[in-house]
């Protein structure tokens, strides 16, 4: 196995490590928020994304899994603030009970009490503040149908917005995108990423259930504690004789059932997924390493 696509593996598991750490922190001041779909203008960019600290888009057939994580800028510690009055679509101001820590230019994202289909988040950016009100540009075209009542609440996202994508393309090429910016090369020769949601189901705050089934309410998504990752970086040497017979084995351990597994070619008895890499041309002329890891996600465990 080259060197080259060891670094590759390890930088590419750091970051991808770092970066789910962080995630959520600033959205789950309110936990009821979590999977509201939300809606605005950031930098002049027109969002529809949802407000959950880690969306996992399965890839079909074992192709290469997308994750994408959010979190806030935000510094310090915020409370929701309560909306005090109604704010129809045209408004361009919330009556609150209080503008504790919200500065100008910070993003706010303005959350239904009850949140569906037909009542969505609004990202709005703060004009100004009093100590009763929260002033903010006019993105009218976001707003849901009626606009927000006065049981609604805002929470503050802080300055910036992080959303970040991390995608193979088909140069297998790992990249990040940001909201604001293209695509940037991440690492070489990583030709597939599988990512699992890890859930705690019976509210024991020990992680009971892995799979990749995107929650779809609040409950749901306070249900995910953790992201289980395996990535597998490839040597760039063409090898003359095939080297590889089979592919790569993911060894997830017997404790809780992971769907698709068998046991082990290896023999240790472990059930094992296998890493799809015969969508490469060639497959079995490279050697290839397999990374894991389990990241906790402690802003969701702080707020469970």
């Amino acid at each position: 196995m080259g060197g080259d696509a060891q670094i590759s593996g390890s930088v590419t598991l750091h970051i991808l490590q770092r970066e789910l750490r962080q995630a959520g922190y600033g959205l789950q001041d309110n936990p009821a928020a979590l999977g509201c779909t939300l809606k605005g203008l950031y930098n002049s960019i027109s969002l529809d994304l949802l407000l959950a600290p880690v969306v996992i888009t399965d890839g079909t057939g074992g192709a290469p899994d997308t994750l994408s994580v959010f979190s806030s800028s935000r510094s310090g510690a915020s409370v929701p603030l309560d909306v005090t009055g109604a704010h129809p679509t045209t408004y361009t101001y919330f009556d609150v009970k209080g503008s504790f820590a919200v500065a100008t230019n910070d993003y706010i994202v303005a959350v239904p009490e009850n949140w569906d289909a037909t009542h969505w988040c609004t990202l709005v950016k703060a004009a100004s503040t009093t100590n009763t009100t929260v002033v903010h540009e006019n993105v009218s075209a976001y707003m849901p149908p009626g606009g927000y009542d006065a049981d609604s609440y805002l929470i503050n996202m802080g300055s910036s917005l992080r959303h970040r994508t991390f995608a193979i393309n088909d140069q297998n090429v790992l990249q990040m995108t940001e909201l604001s910016s293209a695509a940037r090369d991440i690492a070489p020769e990583i030709v597939n990423l599988q990512a699992y949601y890890g859930k705690d189901t019976n509210n024991d705050k020990i992680v009971d259930v892995y799979d990749t089934v995107k929650p779809t309410t609040a409950a749901g998504w306070r249900q995910v504690l953790a992201i289980r990752v395996a990535l597998v970086a490839r040597s760039m040497e063409y090898e003359k004789d095939e080297v590889t017979t089979t592919e790569p084995e993911w060894d997830v351990g017997t404790h809780i059932a992971l769907a698709g597994t068998v046991d082990c070619l290896s023999g240790s008895g472990g059930q094992c997924l296998q890493i799809k890499v015969s969508h490469l041309s060639d497959w079995k002329h490279y050697r290839y390493k397999l990374y894991d890891t389990l990241i906790p996600l402690r802003n969701a465990l702080w707020n469970s």
